[in-house]
């Protein structure tokens, strides 16, 4: 097992190599009209540095004053150190900014998946037991529903019903317009208050390709041989179910769990958006939209690093599930 982490860990850090210099050629490609203006910006303020200064400063700060490979290497060689330059719109290192906002996308995505997770397969799990019955058709409209739900299009609906009509919650924002009066406590139910409707969002979503495929994988398994001999021998159906047949049907969510873990950190770029909340999803929207290369290039680096890392942790966990599968 060591060696084979060693060796994926290896292949991932050329794969990585290989994904950041494409991201930076990308980065690279965009109009540099953009710094430009923002040097233009920058030098009519007051006690500036000329338009030339600035132009200048931020070249040679992303290394666009070098070809694209030696440009590349510098890029690599202050990323090795940490240092992944100060972002050009949140005016802060890129690395202080992500951790600012990482850890609220993380809280979000921690619950939604606990949430996801605890619906979606014992639902799948009742509707292997009971197909085609009338329980086994409701989870499966519930499901199908989830999936065909663009999340714009659902978080917009939840607004409208829970903000607008109700006047349940706030449409936008983290902290209501009252939160620096309010104690401890209640700062702390207004965030959680603010964080409901995001959550429930992304909870509905994702439930349903989780719930219809742990359900096909169940059904799978309980037509195997070894389940109708321990049916046979007298076993208990839970003893069945649980016991024999949920261990195997765990084996192929493995892949779904385990490559969505890495994405707690990536952040809800869509629902974040929609809901305003300053996550890391809704931060690199709006790096993104201001062209600010710096945190735009660091998250996407950062996507690729927690893919790599998601995949590794798939293969981990498929021998800790199945004894059988063996890592060499």
């Amino acid at each position: 097992m060591r060696k084979y982490i060693i060796k994926r860990l290896i292949i991932s850090a050329i794969l990585l190599v290989f994904v950041a210099f494409i991201i930076y050629i990308l980065m690279r490609s965009l109009p540099t009209s953009y710094i430009e203006s923002l040097a233009l910006q920058k030098s009519q303020l007051p006690n500036s540095k000329s338009y030339e200064e600035w132009l200048e400063q931020l070249s040679a700060a992303y290394g666009m004053d070098q070809d694209i490979i030696p440009g590349f290497i510098t890029w690599c060689g202050n990323a090795l150190r940490g240092n992944f330059g100060d972002s050009w719109y949140f005016t802060v290192p890129v690395i202080d900014k992500f951790n600012e906002v990482v850890w609220l996308s993380f809280i979000v995505g921690l619950i939604t998946m606990i949430l996801e997770l605890g619906i979606s397969i014992p639902l799948g799990i009742l509707a292997a037991r009971k197909q085609y019955s009338k329980t086994d058709y409701a989870i499966s409209v519930l499901a199908l529903s989830g999936i065909s739900l663009p999340t714009f299009f659902f978080a917009s609906l939840i607004k409208l019903v829970f903000c607008v009509k109700l006047g349940w919650f706030d449409l936008y924002g983290l902290v209501g317009r009252n939160h620096a009066q309010l104690s401890a406590a209640g700062q702390f139910w207004d965030k959680a208050q603010h964080l409901v409707l995001p959550i429930v969002t992304l909870t509905v979503i994702s439930i349903g390709g989780l719930m219809r495929y742990t359900r096909t994988n169940m059904l799978e398994v309980l037509n195997a041989d070894y389940i109708r001999t321990a049916r046979a021998k007298g076993l208990s159906e839970k003893k069945v179910i649980y016991k024999h047949a949920f261990r195997n049907t765990l084996i192929p969510l493995v892949t779904i769990v385990g490559g969505s873990l890495p994405g707690l950190f990536s952040g809800a770029l869509i629902t974040e958006t929609l809901f305003q909340i300053p996550g890391i999803g809704y931060t690199s929207y709006q790096a993104m939209v201001q062209g600010d290369i710096p945190f735009s290039m660091f998250y996407l680096v950062f996507l690729a690093v927690l893919t790599l890392l998601g995949n590794l942790i798939t293969d981990i966990l498929y021998a800790v599930v199945d004894p059988r599968v063996r890592i060499a």
